[in-house]
């Protein structure tokens, strides 16, 4: 249940991916390493919701819009759109995200 942003693919359709490539993408999720079990599977889903969302560019409400998924994932928060921001402010500060203002992002390398 990993999304694609955590997905280093070696060789990809019979084609071997450019080291700097793999190198590059390993680099982008090396900060999920870091955290703590709880954190992590956070920061994972928030991951997931944001390549479901389908854009490179999109806003703080796309992100709303799992809240329900999230919280019946995460029975026990009961602060769900708090710990959506939150995760996306971990995501940017590790540059995953860049926050374009006004509740805006933006994949960083994508």
């Amino acid at each position: 249940m990993i999304p694609d942003a955590g997905r280093i693919y070696l060789v990809r359709d019979g084609v071997p991916a450019p080291r700097d490539a793999v190198l590059a993408k390993w680099r982008q999720t090396r900060f999920l390493e870091e955290q703590d079990l709880g954190a992590r599977g956070w920061l994972l889903e928030v991951m997931k919701c944001v390549e479901l969302i389908g854009r490179r560019e999109f806003g703080i409400d796309d992100v709303y819009a799992f809240e329900q998924r999230l919280a019946t994932l995460y029975p026990g928060n009961r602060h769900v759109k708090p710990k959506i921001r939150q995760q996306l402010q971990v995501l940017r500060d590790n540059g995953y995200l860049e926050f374009l203002g006004g509740g805006r992002y933006r994949l960083s390398g994508a």
